[in-house]
């Protein structure tokens, strides 16, 4: 339950990250985006969980990077601009613009404005003639990149960690159609984490630590932080699990006692028990990847995959 105040509040919500929190204390059940995860803290944690033992998408991307850099190089051509998604570290990319012939600029795009200015730096102190354009910016509204110059060739999007498992299979879909226009002629790389043992996914989700635990519950008090409110944040515990019918691990904040939280000037009633719904991770099979492909526009080229069969990295070619 809601109490709407008396008044109206003195101050509209004009901020995403307040808006979509006020949505997710009004409806039921109660979701918010993935994507408010990444303050500068947030994203901070996420490095930490991608170096953690349980957590195999990172090291086993990478290792495909590392492995089939110089083949994706070539079909990325001369003087290609690299467009990369989600940029954080910018870690995996290097391998990438290593094995580049003369990229004419990279363009790294990321909603954590202090975090992508950081990693920008650190980028240029080792790629001193590499022009980069970090762009911040939610790269899930639609976008405007800096115009290509005549001289320069494709344009190749990069969007590695399988943060496409985090839209729904809609929303899915309408990335890559976006992505299919902004790449014209060109290409998208794409990471996605394949369907795999459940007990495997539980345990990358459910670390030893209580790092990825941390993460989740870093959104609620980023709220705190910066909307002012007042969650009881040691009342509420990390929740992962793998829905096998839905193909998709699903993180929870579940709130163990009752609690009223205040927004702005408005009130919300929690139960205990109540349910946050703060991230899917959707698994994929080879077949699906190629049909959403498909669907949105592409036409899908060579994938990589590792040995084990967890994590593949598809080329998927963008309409002319």
């Amino acid at each position: 339950m809601f109490i709407q105040p008396a008044r109206q509040p003195s101050t509209p919500i004009s901020n995403p990250f307040a808006q979509d929190m006020l949505a997710a204390l009004r409806n039921r059940p109660r979701w918010i985006s993935p994507k408010h995860f990444y303050d500068a803290r947030g994203s901070a944690l996420f490095e930490q969980i991608c170096a953690l033992p349980e957590y195999y998408p990172t090291r086993t991307e990478l290792g495909i990077l590392q492995r089939h850099a110089s083949e994706i190089a070539a079909l990325m051509g001369e003087q290609a601009e690299l467009i990369e998604f989600g940029a954080g570290s910018l870690r995996k990319v290097r391998l990438l613009l290593n094995a580049m012939r003369a990229p004419a600029r990279f363009v790294p795009i990321d909603i954590s404005g202090e975090f992508l200015q950081q990693a920008a730096r650190e980028l240029r102190q080792d790629f001193p003639r590499l022009n980069i354009h970090s762009l911040v910016a939610d790269y899930t509204q639609p976008l405007r990149l800096p115009s290509l110059p005549s001289s320069q060739g494709r344009r190749i999007g990069f969007f590695p960690g399988s943060t496409i498992g985090n839209f729904q299979p809609r929303e899915a879909e309408d990335f890559l159609r976006m992505a299919a226009r902004l790449l014209q002629g060109g290409a998208l790389i794409l990471g996605v984490d394949l369907i795999k043992s459940p007990d495997m996914l539980h345990q990358a989700y459910n670390d030893a630590q209580g790092i990825t635990a941390a993460f989740n519950l870093n959104l609620l008090a980023r709220a705190n932080r910066e909307l002012g409110t007042d969650f009881k944040l040691d009342q509420f515990a990390h929740y992962a699990f793998y829905n096998a019918p839905q193909q998709r691990v699903e993180m929870h904040l579940i709130s163990q006692c009752r609690q009223t939280v205040r927004l702005n000037h408005w009130r919300f009633d929690i139960a205990e028990g109540d349910s946050f719904h703060t991230e899917n991770s959707y698994k994929f099979t080879l077949d699906g990847l190629k049909r959403l492909a498909t669907q949105a526009g592409f036409t899908p080229g060579p994938f990589w995959i590792d040995p084990a069969r967890l994590f593949c990295l598809a080329w998927l070619q963008a309409p002319a």
